[in-house]
């Protein structure tokens, strides 16, 4: 896929992450174990460590436990998303996209590693909308990330914690409701 869908993708979450209300940090998710602020921390540490990637072929070692796992936003979740979705557009604006990069999952082209990113993102920022009421406009988008996550996810990938299970969803259901079964969410 393109830059051009990472920056839909990120056009679309950064709309949704700006009208969060600290109140919403709070709610949960379709992502059964997370809330608004863990997937937006999620989101934030993915984008950094894409960055990472994209700009110097692997993160260092001593830094995946804070991305994957750490407080990646702190009290400013709006600038903290903001920072590393920019940066991450930056690395790969212009990027060949066929240089290898190593993620926590393994090595692969930028180009492969973008598509993970924009079904990725896209997934999550479809968690946050779901949780706070929002909505987002560009199914087109979202049609796109489905399309890939059906590419890249695999039974290998389908365990709790990753994916689960694909739930049940009918196939004339909301673009929404039919990536988030994909996802293995409960629609």
């Amino acid at each position: 896929m393109s830059v051009e869908l990472l920056q839909r993708v990120v056009n679309e979450t950064t709309r949704l992450v700006d009208s969060l209300g600290p109140d919403q940090l709070g709610n949960d998710t379709p992502c059964s174990e997370w809330t608004v602020r863990d997937v937006v921390n999620h989101i934030t540490g993915g984008a950094t460590l894409f960055a990472i990637s994209a700009e110097q072929g692997s993160v260092p070692d001593d830094m995946l436990g804070q991305l994957m796992g750490g407080d990646n936003i702190g009290s400013d979740y709006k600038a903290a998303w903001a920072t590393a979705s920019n940066r991450a557009m930056s690395a790969f604006d212009g990027l060949d996209l066929s240089k290898l990069v190593i993620l926590p999952f393994g090595e692969m082209p930028a180009g492969v590693a973008l598509n993970i990113a924009v079904f990725d993102v896209a997934t999550h920022a479809t968690d946050i909308a779901e949780s706070t009421g929002q909505t987002i406009a560009d199914t087109e988008l979202l049609e796109a990330a489905l399309e890939m996550g059906k590419q890249m996810i695999g039974p290998e990938l389908r365990m709790p914690g990753v994916f689960d299970a694909e739930q049940a969803c009918p196939t004339d259901a909301p673009i929404t409701k039919r990536l988030l079964a994909f996802s293995g969410r409960k629609v």
